[in-house]
């Protein structure tokens, strides 16, 4: 989860897969908040050109939480902790109660579902026996969905919290392999590639820092704070800023060896909110100025823009090889051609639209803050 005007902290650790620009995942399963350790939004799956709307499964009950899918089940939490899955045919087929209140997204890996807690617990829930496997406590609320990477040679549920601190986790165990403190409360979804961490905060500054050591290998001045996560593929990681800037730049070795604005804020520019979703040639973002944006990787140059039916909230888009989806805050649903940019359909879903969408098996979901899952396929 992700908001406006608060402090970021991402960190970056070990990748324990590739990610982004036609390297992530199939579409088979999407376990994680942008669907790779990257946040890149990408999948290389292809979406059907006969998109419709399918089925709806209403769960009455209000969630901050972005859809995941493991094994064909769609899984979700709500506000008070109450965990949904949902099969193929949008049947009810999973429940389990936290009894207590959260806004994050879950992970999954290896049967486990991973969710950090607004009382500062990190929990590992085994989705076969509905057993918690382990409860981890921090010192201030846990507001983004964690991550997996391996950390000192062994497998680790990495995430923030606002006590200050990123933690590493053994991922089986929930012992506490390592932890960094980082002078602000950590707000936003971890993103994972080779062994550093990067963060950037709402002092604008943007840090590089060895995963292994915790120490700083460099750092970089931004114009102003950065409202959320950035997305990585590969050593390219992008970013945006509180004022419209997008910038780019390249990680080598804990160095910033190269670094660019590929857009440049105006005074018409609008705040960036989103993740953006990255594909091997393209950067697509929402802005509040309600267009979504598609920037050539290499140019910076705005390949094309999209004025969307409403006003642009916290979701950000998905890119499906040839199509991209991006929801509006009014909830209004759009699938366009990746390449021109252009409407290929569009669905008003009458609800509230804050999470970021899903896909597998040549469908997309898009969970409403009302708790309302759409299933969108052919």
């Amino acid at each position: 989860m992700r908001r406006l005007g608060i402090c970021l902290l991402v960190f970056i650790g070990m990748s324990c897969g590739k990610t982004g620009g036609g390297s992530a995942g199939s579409g088979d399963d999407w376990c994680i908040f942008r669907g790779d350790p990257g946040l890149s939004g990408y999948s290389k799956m292809k979406l059907p050109d006969n998109l419709q709307l399918l089925w709806t499964h209403k769960s009455d009950s209000r969630t901050s939480s972005s859809p995941i899918i493991y094994n064909g089940t769609v899984y979700w939490i709500d506000k008070r902790g109450k965990i949904f899955g949902v099969n193929t045919a949008g049947e009810l087929t999973f429940t389990y109660d936290f009894a207590t209140a959260v806004e994050a997204s879950p992970m999954i890996s290896d049967s486990t579902l991973y969710i950090g807690r607004i009382d500062g617990f990190m929990s590992a829930l085994s989705l076969t026996s509905k057993d918690t496997l382990w409860n981890f406590e921090t010192w201030g609320q846990i507001s983004a969905s964690p991550n997996i990477g391996v950390f000192e040679g062994r497998e680790a549920v990495i995430f923030g919290s606002y006590d200050n601190f990123l933690y590493c986790l053994d991922k089986k165990t929930g012992e506490l392999i390592n932890s960094f403190e980082s002078g602000y409360y950590i707000n936003g979804a971890v993103s994972v590639t080779d062994n550093y961490f990067v963060s950037g905060g709402c002092d604008a500054w943007l840090k590089v820092i060895d995963g292994e050591t915790g120490t700083t290998t460099d750092s970089l001045e931004l114009e102003t704070y950065i409202p959320a996560s950035p997305a990585i593929v590969g050593n390219d990681c992008y970013i945006a800023d509180h004022s419209g800037n997008i910038y780019a730049m390249t990680l080598n070795k804990g160095k910033i060896s190269d670094f660019r604005k590929m857009i440049a804020a105006t005074d018409d520019s609008g705040t960036f909110v989103s993740v953006p979703a990255v594909s091997s040639t393209t950067l697509y973002i929402i802005s509040d100025d309600r267009h979504l944006y598609a920037i050539d990787r290499k140019t910076g140059e705005i390949r094309w823009k999209y004025l969307q039916k409403g006003g642009s909230g916290e979701s950000s888009p998905l890119v499906c090889r040839d199509k991209v989806i991006s929801c509006t805050k009014s909830g209004v649903v759009s699938a366009l051609s990746a390449d021109r940019g252009e409407l290929l359909t569009e669905y008003d879903t009458g609800e509230q639209i804050t999470a970021s969408p899903a896909v597998s098996g040549g469908r997309f979901y898009i969970l409403t803050a009302k708790g309302t899952l759409f299933c969108f396929g052919e």
